[in-house]
């Protein structure tokens, strides 16, 4: 029964998850307990032992994130040789006086054998060992640390904008982008950590000499007060005892120094440790071991120069030098002469596929590097959400799902710029002012602002950058006041609209008759492939996108092309079918629920005159007279002002077969101006005509 409670203890102490709680409760004893010599001695051992192993650790670790615990273990090392210190000070004034063996063999070994016994080497030695840790190694990992914690942090949004344009891009699943992601934020903590971790370093070092000297004056006092030692003995035993304890403990705080220093200062590879990265990078250079040896042997050949030692070490790098060269060579021979069909590198050679064409992003946005953090979310970045946002607006008022924008960062671009491209070409770009805001004239303002003059580049309206300080005076003016992440949203969100049919294909169409036969399947079963192909479907539906009409309403549009799709195959003639047919749609989306629709109208002989136009050298409109066409565009022009500034959407009323040819004649150039025909319109609206363009202006 005891047994078994024996093992049970021991199991349950060898757990890892209790190894840190005893190494604590283990330094609070030490502070706290007087240690017997043989214990300080195997503590004083182990400390040693301890602080080899975490330097061969980090000497062998391909990755400083292989060795996270670090700025922990660094802590507890500390911990545990400052508490060796209190347990080795506390033994050394007690029991000083009864011999150089009083405080334990490892003390007495490194005061007596180390430095010779000789106090004055011993305070040079430790004065040496302090200068080398603290000035010279420590200092230096430190300042590594921290410019490497601060270059870490700002290099983390460039980091996961790149693994979020990889994720985007398709090269990553979701959970190696989540990895990827936890690593950037690991990276940066244990930067951030090690840079204070080296302080713990650094005050130990200090708190070694401190230690020193308190220890040498208390043994001092002790001995000539308390034990009646004259001050030679006193000052002969308790310094050699203190020089020892102080070395006993700074060579494991060095060693601990040196591996806080190599791992803050690893570079590069991931798959060679210091020692490989070192010899391949060193003395795999045979000029430059060839050049040394030149000049070694030159020293050596100088009267009165140990002509043996530089001789001897100009030979040995000499020696190595044509060693390495004649591998090298070797090893280019061996690439040149052997055969291609079964060469290893040429095996491990990936056979060029359809794989490694990568596909062009859909939507693209690229970034200027100011702009960083506005896609950054950890620096509070709202861009992507608002991107989402209009992507998912978008999505519900044209009817099929827009794809996802591919977001990455192009130091190509200007500082603060952005540009917007649809299938690799680019349809909008521009620079903002990340740290400002902007604030746009809506048409109506009621003061003047003091800020920087630009456009809104969505719409090309006055604005002006302002400091966020100023938002309220300038909304009080009437100006209409957006945050940089909103102008890029808005911005896109306008492109996305006027090249929505570009961004619909064949998949969308497909997916959207799916979604359609689920309630109407026979609808969908009739309509593809028995009246019509999938790509007239596809043309159809370009062309009310491309005119501004939503697809949402797909019963509507399916059943308008079943009936009509028997009767004729041409795109346009079942565009203004289906146009007809939504008729009640279109006018809502340009006048809500007013009853009353005010129009603009072309002149009977105008309108006529462009019908036989039309009729005789077909729909691109090439036998119209060109002044003709540019003074009617101009008239049509001024009315879409005249009715915009009035209030009123502008909207042309003409026959359906005009109304193809006008709506391509005005949609680049009269923005805001609906052309409609007249069958559109529905019966319970009411029709206003507030002007007339005639043949004669």
């Amino acid at each position: 029964m005891e047994l078994n409670r024996i093992t049970a203890a021991v199991k349950l102490l060898g757990k890892a998850e209790l190894g840190a709680p005893l190494v604590i409760i283990m330094i609070l004893a030490m502070i706290m307990v007087p240690l017997p010599a043989f214990l300080l001695d195997l503590l004083f051992t182990f400390n040693i032992a301890f602080s080899l192993i975490i330097l061969l650790v980090v000497v062998y670790t391909l990755r400083p994130l292989e060795f996270a615990a670090f700025p922990t273990v660094i802590l507890l090392a500390t911990l545990l040789r400052l508490a060796l210190n209190v347990a080795s000070t506390r033994i050394v004034l007690l029991e000083g006086h009864n011999g150089g063996d009083a405080a334990g063999k490892v003390i007495e070994a490194f005061g007596a054998f180390v430095i010779g016994g000789n106090f004055a080497v011993g305070l040079v030695v430790f004065a040496i060992l302090v200068v080398i840790n603290f000035v010279v190694v420590t200092k230096g990992a430190g300042r590594v640390a921290e410019v490497g914690a601060r270059f870490t942090l700002d290099a983390m949004p460039g980091k996961q904008m790149a693994i979020d344009a990889d994720l985007n891009a398709g090269l990553i699943t979701q959970d190696e982008a989540r990895a990827r992601r936890a690593e950037v934020a690991t990276e940066a903590d244990f930067y951030g950590s090690m840079d204070g971790a080296s302080k713990f370093v650094r005050g130990d070092a200090v708190a070694g000499i401190v230690i020193l000297f308190i220890n040498m004056l208390g043994g001092l006092a002790i001995g000539v007060g308390q034990h009646g030692m004259n001050f030679a003995d006193a000052a002969q035993v308790y310094t050699l005892l203190t020089i020892g304890d102080g070395l006993v403990a700074q060579i494991p705080s060095l060693l601990l120094s040196t591996a806080s220093a190599i791992v803050v200062t690893k570079v590069g590879s991931s798959s060679q440790n210091i020692g490989q990265q070192v010899s391949a990078q060193l003395f795999e250079n045979p000029k430059a071991l060839m050049i040394t040896a030149g000049v070694i042997g030159v020293l050596g050949l100088i009267p009165g120069m140990p002509n043996l030692v530089f001789i001897l070490l100009a030979s040995i790098l000499a020696g190595a030098a044509f060693l390495i060269d004649r591998r090298h060579k070797q090893a280019e021979l061996v690439d040149v002469n052997y055969p291609q069909e079964i060469s290893p590198a040429a095996a491990e050679v990936k056979e060029l596929g359809w794989d490694d064409v990568m596909p062009i992003d859909v939507v693209g946005l690229e970034v200027g590097y100011r702009l960083i953090p506005l896609v950054d979310k950890n620096q509070g970045g709202q861009l992507m959400a608002r991107i989402k946002g209009v992507r998912k607006k978008l999505s519900q008022e044209l009817g099929f799902l827009v794809p996802t924008v591919h977001i990455r960062d192009n130091l190509d671009l200007n500082p603060a710029a952005y540009r917007i491209s649809l299938m690799g070409v680019t349809v909008g770009e521009a620079e903002i002012m990340p740290e400002m805001e902007m604030a746009i004239n809506p048409g109506r303002v009621f003061g003047t602002l003091q800020g920087k003059p630009c456009q809104d580049p969505a719409f090309g309206l006055e604005a002006f950058w302002i400091e966020p300080s100023q938002k309220n005076y300038a909304q009080t003016l009437g100006y209409t006041v957006v945050d940089p992440s909103t102008v890029v949203a808005t911005h896109l969100s306008y492109l996305l609209q006027i090249h929505a049919h570009k961004l619909f294909g064949y998949e969308e169409a497909q997916k959207i008759l799916d979604n359609l036969a689920k309630t109407a399947p026979k609808l969908v079963e009739d309509l593809v492939p028995k009246i019509l192909p999938l790509g007239l479907v596809v043309k159809v539906l370009q062309n009310l996108l491309q005119e501004r009409v939503p697809v949402r309403d797909m019963r509507t549009i399916a059943e308008t092309l079943a009936e009509y799709g028997i009767k004729s195959q041409d795109p346009d003639i079942l565009t203004s079918a289906v146009r007809a047919s939504l008729g009640r749609l279109i006018v809502h989306e340009i006048s809500g629920i007013q009853n009353e629709l005010p129009v603009m109208t072309l002149d009977y002989e105008l309108e006529q005159l462009l019908h036989k136009s039309l009729q005789t050298a077909g729909e691109n409109g090439a036998g119209i007279e060109p002044g003709l066409a540019e003074q009617m565009h101009k008239s049509l022009q001024e009315n879409t002002q005249k009715m915009e500034t009035e209030g009123q959407t502008a909207v042309l009323l003409v026959s359906s077969y005009v109304r193809p040819w006008l709506s391509r004649f005005v949609r680049h150039s009269i923005s805001g101006l609906h052309v409609l025909a007249y069958n559109e319109i529905p019966p319970d609206r009411q029709i206003k005509v507030v002007s007339t363009v005639g043949r004669r202006i």
